[in-house]
């Protein structure tokens, strides 16, 4: 559906809760990242870079990985800069789940392990109001990046 259900105040209430992981996206995105290929291994399937990596250490250092971490934040960001705009948020969205559908063929669960790994980091950096305003978010880019994944055949 292309409408959002985030009213005003939680798009609002949203912003603030991303802005503070945003400040440091580096930091935060690879925190984001090394955590889900140390819980997930299968993850790091996707990346060739990071295939070798064993220790959460090496991959904390690896430009590769802070690249990449930083570059998922950017586009969250993007995202979250345009959650009262559906057409603009579909227009960040879509592409990008294109892009992962079809050329990267990432599973999208990969998505919802993703987006559960920035909440528990919000959760034990900002506290638990700070993940709850910031969940329904998660949802939404989830349920849009399903959706483009079924239109595109998986």
């Amino acid at each position: 559906s292309s409408t959002m259900s985030l009213s005003e105040a939680e798009v609002q209430s949203a912003r603030g809760a991303w802005e503070k992981m945003y400040v440091d996206a580096e930091d935060n995105g690879t925190a984001v990242l090394v955590r889900m290929f140390t819980e997930h291994p299968d993850t790091k399937s996707y990346f060739t870079h990071f295939k070798g990596m064993d220790s959460a250490e090496e991959m904390k250092q690896s430009d590769q990985v802070r690249g990449h971490g930083k570059k998922v934040f950017s586009a969250i960001n993007d995202m979250v800069q345009h959650l009262d705009n559906s057409e603009a948020f579909l227009g960040i969205v879509t592409p990008l789940g294109k892009k992962h559908a079809t050329q990267l063929k990432i599973d999208p669960k990969n998505f919802r392990i993703i987006c559960d790994i920035i909440l528990q980091l919000m959760e034990e950096k900002f506290g638990g109001d700070c993940k709850a305003s910031f969940e329904k978010v998660t949802n939404e880019i989830c349920t849009h990046l399903n959706s483009i994944y079924k239109e595109e055949g998986w």
